[in-house]
């Protein structure tokens, strides 16, 4: 499988929005870019704030939508276009209520679990073939607390294991932009109790 050359965090912008669950996907391209010594930049045709890096030796573009969660997919089909990136090479990192803080598992295709970025972008591409990295923020417990629970900041140590979870990602991205995506699985979801 041919490897990754963007990578997308999901999430909304703005500072009021910058520290909250749903956005753990911006969490982690920012994280990303820090530790890679890459600076986001506007990019006003793709919709969105833009940085290349270099990882495992390949330039691999991230990503990170100006647009509301739920319009996501105009931003990285834009970005597909505009770099002629296959979906398959594309990496996108979201916030998961179905895993608890301090995991992030990789997944490949699939629906959208009511995560509103991934449906937009399934609905623009017609498919669901990209690779997700699911960035889990547990779950509140009951449905009708789901909203504001994304949209809310998580607890200290909440957040410090989600961090940590994100670090563990972005140790086995070497693979995944190798295209070596069954092994960067293995590690990254064989748990380090």
């Amino acid at each position: 499988m041919e490897g990754l050359r963007l990578i997308v965090g999901l999430g909304n912008p703005g500072p009021e929005h910058a520290r909250t669950r749903h956005n753990a996907g911006f969490w982690f391209v920012d994280a990303l870019a820090e530790k890679l010594g890459g600076r986001f930049g506007l990019e006003s045709k793709l919709f969105g704030e833009t940085c290349k890096v270099e990882i495992a030796g390949q330039p691999v573009w991230l990503l990170k939508p100006a647009t509301f969660m739920n319009l996501s997919g105009k931003s990285i089909t834009a970005a597909l276009r505009y770099w002629k990136i296959e979906p398959e090479q594309a990496l996108l990192a979201h916030d998961e209520l179905d895993l608890s803080p301090g995991t992030a598992r990789l997944k490949f295709d699939g629906g959208h679990g009511g995560q509103n970025g991934l449906r937009d972008t399934i609905r623009l591409l017609g498919h669901a073939k990209f690779h997700r990295l699911r960035v889990g923020i547990g779950h509140p417990g009951h449905k009708d607390k789901v909203t504001p629970w994304v949209l809310g900041r998580p607890g200290r140590d909440d957040e410090a294991v989600i961090l940590r979870a994100i670090d563990e990602a972005i140790d086995v991205l070497p693979l995944a932009v190798q295209g070596d995506f069954n092994e960067a699985m293995k590690r990254l979801h064989t748990s380090k109790a």
